[in-house]
């Protein structure tokens, strides 16, 4: 896994600054630190750092084809990379090494944009093509691989693996973005294609950027989409048969490295599957590794150890310090923008074990999104059957009036709650998905902001980030619509990112079998009802797996990778808490109604009321704004 970064003039030829491109690159150190390369000409520079998994010999970047008219600077593996290698000898290209990179250089000469379609892998990269003056930047399906980018007002465009390093240019305009700020505090992340920054862009899942230079700068084009085409008839044993044998095929190819290599293994069902499927396609103990919690509601150390005997791995266990909240500061470090998923924590931890045995490690990754794992999927669902009993038309006046007028009750007992429910039928499917799954919902966020703030979004609202991608679904079962809106928000905006930056920054290479696209395009394709059967998530995937895996660990209650944050509230982070929401630097920001962050302050600490999720995305938004003195 690698880092990449670049400056291209899009309007002449001027001269680049090489001491800039240098100081991007040295950002991302973490992401390569066996090698780095610099490659300018006029109106380019490419730089990259490296780290080896393939060809260890060669392969550096960036990396020219024969004429050195074209060059690449790339980040990921593509796994098929042997066949394509063949194919495009057969063409008449000449290699120079055994890597996947020149694979990508030579795919461009070949078949143009439409290389990428030809990739199976996870990848972000950048080809300049000096024969056509065209810039060409593509990231991989499912956006395991993060491509930032930014165009400055002079018509300089700058791309990197992470934020930090276009932050390096003193150029690029520093002004927040108020939309994506009130992105982040409904989602705990600021969904693609917006950054924190408003002259900074992500370059979405699935997509690419082709730029030909003197010309306007295009909208980046979509190349790929999770289809959810029915595949047909097929019974349970046909798509169990089906499933396990597209995944075992899956974790073969991301067996491939001239490194040690290794797994993630929590106890839960992802991680347990894959790990199962290493271990039958291994003659050596599989490497794992997993963190342990004291707090029996957050440990599943004795269920992965379980796993771990069952196939006979070389297993490591390391318990995190039940106040292990010294990473608080190096989390706004990796992340770059405010980022609100506690779970951070521990994954963070994982990746630093990890890395002492392994430097690729697969991981479980994509299997609540693509099997429909969630509780919160089968909760949409139950709503989605009171929903059809009656026409929006009249649902929305009816049922909004009784919100309206019952007394809210959040402290009561769920049955009673009916201002909740009330709200719940009121709404269409995307709203009420929104609506159960923000961090801060929509009258909290409200009384949170200043009204000078409220007024700068002028009446935006974050549900039309899930809006424009229902607008655009293959699908509209109501199960599928929500798996395809947690596919292009949730999963790259939060689960991948996590992954990816804990990861780099101890050097170390996740792979993610389960977001392998032609099995996610054949699970898309499954029936719904055999993902969510009966209250049953996952279900064929725990169906095909029984064979492989304890039923303690294939039905057993799903926990997650959580952080006691209440608790570190009330307790050890208590006077840093109230430092931190109601100090100066949130009061200065002109974002806040200070009154609001004082109550969720007392609230929280007296015990009356649980605000830890917006406390903690305060937070983090705090640590972002000290880290980033100057910017708003």
């Amino acid at each position: 896994m690698c880092g990449i970064t670049g400056i291209f003039d899009t309007r002449e030829q001027r001269p680049i600054d090489r001491a800039l491109l240098e100081r991007m690159n040295k950002t991302q150190f973490h992401r390569g630190p066996d090698e780095g390369g610099i490659h300018v000409e006029p109106g380019l520079g490419f730089a990259h750092r490296r780290l080896s998994i393939i060809d260890l010999s060669s392969g550096q970047q960036p990396l020219f084809n024969e004429n050195g008219s074209v060059v690449v600077t790339y980040n990921g593996e593509i796994y098929n990379f042997p066949e394509l290698t063949e194919e495009l000898k057969a063409a008449g290209h000449q290699f120079r090494t055994h890597c996947d990179t020149e694979v990508i250089v030579h795919a461009w000469e070949q078949w143009g944009e439409a290389c990428v379609k030809r990739f199976r892998g996870m990848f972000a990269f950048a080809v300049w093509d000096r024969n056509v003056d065209t810039l060409f930047i593509a990231r991989d399906r499912l956006g395991i691989k993060p491509v930032y980018y930014a165009i400055r007002p002079d018509g300089i465009l700058t791309f990197a693996s992470e934020l930090k390093a276009l932050m390096a240019d003193p150029d690029l305009p520093r002004a927040l973005d108020p939309q994506a700020v009130d992105d982040y505090f409904a989602y705990g992340y600021v969904p693609e294609p917006r950054t924190i920054y408003d002259a900074v862009h992500k370059l979405p899942p699935g997509h690419t950027l082709s730029i030909h230079r003197g010309l306007r700068v295009p909208e980046p084009r979509i190349y790929w989409d999770v289809p959810f085409r029915d595949t047909g008839p097929m019974s349970e044993a046909e798509a169990m048969e089906g499933l396990e044998e597209r995944l075992r095929e899956a974790v073969r190819v991301r067996l491939v490295a001239e490194v040690p290599l290794g797994a993630f293994l929590s106890g839960g069902v992802d991680s347990s599957a894959v790990v199962a499927m290493m271990a039958g396609l291994s003659s050596d103990p599989v490497k794992t590794c997993s963190i342990a919690f004291s707090d029996p509601a957050y440990d599943e150390s004795a269920h992965a150890a379980q796993v771990a005997q069952r196939f006979g791995t070389s297993h490591q266990v390391r318990q995190v310090d039940p106040d292990d909240f010294g990473l608080l500061d190096r989390l706004a470090e990796l992340y770059d923008e405010p980022y609100a998923d506690s779970s951070a924590l521990p994954t963070y931890r994982v990746c630093e074990l990890a890395r002492e045995q392994v430097t690729v490690a697969l991981s479980g990754d994509g299997g609540d999104e693509t099997l429909a794992g969630y509780r919160r999927y089968r909760f949409h669902m139950q709503e989605e059957r009171l929903r059809s009993m009656m026409p929006l038309g009249l649902r929305r006046p009816l049922f909004g009036a009784m919100a309206h007028l019952y007394p809210k009750a959040d402290w009561a007992p769920r049955m009673f709650r009916a201002k909740a429910t009330f709200q719940a039928l009121a709404r269409d499917a995307v709203q009420g998905y929104f609506n159960n799954n923000a961090i801060i919902r929509d009258e909290q966020r409200q009384r949170l902001y200043s009204e000078s703030f409220r007024r700068s979004l002028q009446g935006y609202h974050p549900v039309e980030v899930l809006r424009y991608h229902a607008q655009r679904s293959p699908t509209d079962h109501p199960l599928s619509l929500v798996q395809y809106l947690d596919m292009k928000t949730y999963l790259p905006g939060d689960i991948l990112t996590k992954v990816d930056r804990a990861s780099m920054a101890h050097a170390l290479e996740v792979r993610v079998p389960i977001l392998d696209h032609p099995l996610v395009e054949w699970i898309s394709g499954l029936s719904p009802d055999m993902k969510l059967k009966g209250g049953e998530g996952k279900y064929i995937f725990k169906k095909a797996m029984e064979p492989h895996l304890p039923q303690d660990i294939l039905y057993r209650r799903k926990q997650g990778f959580a952080v006691p944050l209440a608790q570190w509230f009330r307790g050890p982070l208590k006077q840093r808490l109230q430092e931190t929401i109601l100090g100066d630097r949130l009061r200065d920001s002109g974002i806040f109604d200070m009154n609001t962050l004082q109550h969720l302050v007392d609230a929280h600490v007296s015990g009356q009321r649980d605000y830890s999720a917006p406390l903690w995305s305060l937070f983090m938004f705090e640590a972002f704004l000290r880290r980033n003195e100057g910017v708003g």
